[in-house]
């Protein structure tokens, strides 16, 4: 692979873009109340509008992986930044539904494409020894950028409107934007072409459908904790709602702090280990939210969750760009596909276990899901 490029500056453009992929995963939620009163909606109009965000990052995780191996990073990372960019402003000045749908698809599409670009990027520049913690790193960033939104809104909202404050963040998107634009990037692993039997290929690798499977389980994970944990709180322990909603920056906090630790951990110890160790002790944040846990016990056990979880997806896409060196783009494409289809199946089981059990099955739907996991990642380590 050329090496005509500066390790530091690519990987602070992965950075940059990791931060608008976390900024694009948390806007919507964040300012769907305004949206909601502003529109008038009713709950199920505010759902079908929601519906367009994973709709985008799903058609942006399946085209990105061919698209890098042929052309290079440069010619999505910029461009898919834009269009979250361009996304969000729309967001913040729009004139009509159908404009305001399509900013959301904008959205969606820009953050499926940079989640898996950014990695298979950080995942291309470095070696084996630096591969999981420079994972784990640019993972902060996701932190970051998601933490920033609502930290933003909350603190600004009394002063200004959320029109406002999207397009003071906008600005500063863009100043991102144009300090990646003379970057140079590394050169493009399938200049010849388009690798599609080589592609299909890989659709075929049973080691490639184990760690997809495990990111099934882990993206399904933390949309379900997302989605059902302040529900479950409510319903099924005596915790107030806005306790509740405070466990859920418990998780994220757990889990940028966990990343900025694991950066020094995966220079020390192996990352099968790590794993493993955190796997167990997100089953022991679960535990923790059994039998009608008190506020300091959630928040303890979501820290813990946040944390635990901190460290799979470095730790598969690591694995992913050593196996896979010559197609990482298409590898990480197939493994993100399969994750947003985890998110999809397991809310869904989710909302069935609990219409049939009551929201009380949830702690004990995670462990299961994480023993899961668990047993996958042995079977993985075999192959």
């Amino acid at each position: 692979m050329e090496k005509s490029f500066n390790k530091n500056r690519v990987f602070t453009a992965a950075c940059i873009g990791m931060c608008f992929f976390g900024i694009a995963m948390i806007t919507l939620g964040a300012v769907l109340p305004a949206l909601t009163e502003k529109l008038s909606l009713d709950n199920l109009q505010a759902t079908a509008l929601v519906a367009f965000l994973p709709l985008g990052m799903l058609v942006g995780s399946l085209v990105f992986g061919p698209i890098v191996d042929r052309y290079g990073h440069k010619a999505l990372l910029i461009p898919s930044c834009i269009v979250v960019w361009a996304g969000l402003l729309g967001l913040s000045c729009f004139s009509s539904i159908p404009l305001l749908q399509l900013s959301i698809v904008c959205i969606g599409l820009g953050g499926g494409i940079l989640n898996g670009e950014t990695n298979a990027l950080v995942a291309d520049i470095y070696d084996e020894n630096e591969k999981g913690s420079r994972l784990s790193f640019l993972g902060v960033f996701y932190g970051l950028g998601a933490l920033g939104i609502p930290s933003l809104l909350s603190f600004l909202s009394e002063y200004y409107s959320f029109e406002t404050i999207l397009q003071g963040i906008g600005l500063l998107m863009l100043v991102g934007i144009l300090f990646c634009l003379p970057i140079r990037f590394p050169a493009p692993k399938q200049a010849q072409g388009f690798p599609i039997k080589e592609g299909v290929k890989l659709l075929k690798e049973k080691g490639l459908l184990l760690l997809s499977f495990i990111l099934f389980f882990q993206s399904g994970i933390e949309s379900v904790c997302n989605n059902w944990s302040a529900l479950y709180f409510n319903q099924s322990t005596s915790i107030p709602e806005n306790q509740a909603l405070l466990t859920l920056t418990c998780m994220l906090i757990g889990m940028t702090v966990a990343r900025m630790l694991l950066v020094v951990l995966f220079k020390k110890i192996k990352q099968e280990l790590v794993l493993t160790y955190s796997l167990l002790l997100t089953i022991v944040g679960y535990a923790l939210l059994t039998f009608s846990p008190d506020v300091i016990r959630a928040c303890t056990g979501m820290t813990l969750i946040g944390a635990g979880l901190a460290s799979t997806f470095p730790v598969i896409f690591s694995i992913l760009g050593s196996r896979y060196p010559t197609l990482s783009g298409t590898a990480f494409s197939v493994a993100l596909v399969v994750a947003l289809i985890g998110q999809n199946v397991m809310n869904s089981t989710m909302g069935i276990a609990s219409q049939q059990l009551g929201s009380v099955i949830y702690p004990y739907f995670m462990i299961g899901s994480l023993c899961l996991m668990l047993l996958l990642f042995k079977i993985t380590l075999k192959k």
